[in-house]
């Protein structure tokens, strides 16, 4: 952990330009080279050919899970190292690897003890989940909450009548997990190092409805799991038509019936916490 290429999302949670700087102070008191940085999305996200030509060996993530997800998809392949910061709203993932750490502390932590471990991770065509993939009409609150990040009132409420109405419409059906045979509203699945975690939600009376909106909203899309989790190997999601999915909150539509599974990534996330991540 010597060359760093710092990536970070002033518009995530708290991933703030006054914090930045503050990481960016740490890293000069450890000694540590930013060699590289990209605030995304006003900048794209670096190529492995830049983390290459530039001797990079750790790339700092500093934003939502939204964004870590697009970094890490965007950098496969590449043989570095991964510290993951929470700057998000919910930081899933930082939590995994650092628990409730600082981000200065975690970089403190790091630098002096360099472990790099695996996760599980949720497979879906050349799609990737670290924290969790959303489907079924639920997701569209999705949509909603962007466009509150952003401050943009009217596509709120124009996105939050889409998603109150396709709530209400058709479920989403999904092969694979024992016990599932109706048409759900939502189904969370999380990567595992088993396989995955599959849990459904049966939306239908008014405050289920209200309760999954604002968590959507609100950023906390867990607190919308009312159900209890199931175990499965590989799934598949059957609509009638192609369905918008949600990778680590990040909008993707998939075709009906395409394989979910859980696979591993390699070693590349840096970890500060005591004992496995």
């Amino acid at each position: 952990m010597k060359r760093l290429w710092f990536i970070t999302n002033p518009r995530s949670g708290s991933a703030a330009s006054e914090k930045c700087e503050a990481i960016e102070a740490v890293f000069a008191d450890r000694g540590l080279h930013l060699a590289g940085r990209t605030r995304f999305p006003d900048q794209p996200l670096p190529k492995v050919a830049d983390l290459e030509a530039a001797h990079i060996d750790t790339v700092v993530l500093f934003a939502g899970d939204g964004t870590i997800n697009a970094a890490l998809c965007a950098l496969a392949g590449w043989d570095g190292a991964f510290l993951i910061l929470p700057g998000g709203t919910m930081n899933m993932l930082a939590r995994v690897l650092h628990g409730d750490a600082a981000p200065d502390a975690i970089i403190h932590a790091a630098h002096a003890d360099l472990r790099r471990v695996a996760l599980p991770v949720v497979e879906a065509g050349p799609h990737r989940a670290f924290v969790g993939l959303i489907l079924g009409p639920a997701a569209q609150w999705g949509r909603a909450r962007e466009a509150a990040r952003r401050g943009r009132l009217a596509r709120v409420l124009g996105a939050a009548r889409n998603a109150w109405r396709r709530t209400f419409g058709r479920g989403i059906r999904i092969d694979g997990v024992p016990g599932m045979i109706d048409a759900y509203q939502a189904v969370f699945i999380a990567p595992h190092a088993d396989g995955l975690d599959v849990a459904a939600i049966d939306a239908r009376d008014w405050r289920s409805i209200v309760e999954l909106g604002w968590s959507w909203l609100t950023g906390d899309w867990l607190a919308a799991r009312a159900v209890t989790d199931r175990r499965a190997t590989r799934v598949r999601p059957h609509t009638r038509r192609a369905l918008l999915a949600l990778f680590d909150g990040e909008p993707v539509t998939i075709r009906s019936g395409i394989e979910i599974a859980g696979g591993m990534t390699p070693p590349i996330f840096l970890t500060t916490r005591e004992g496995d991540a």
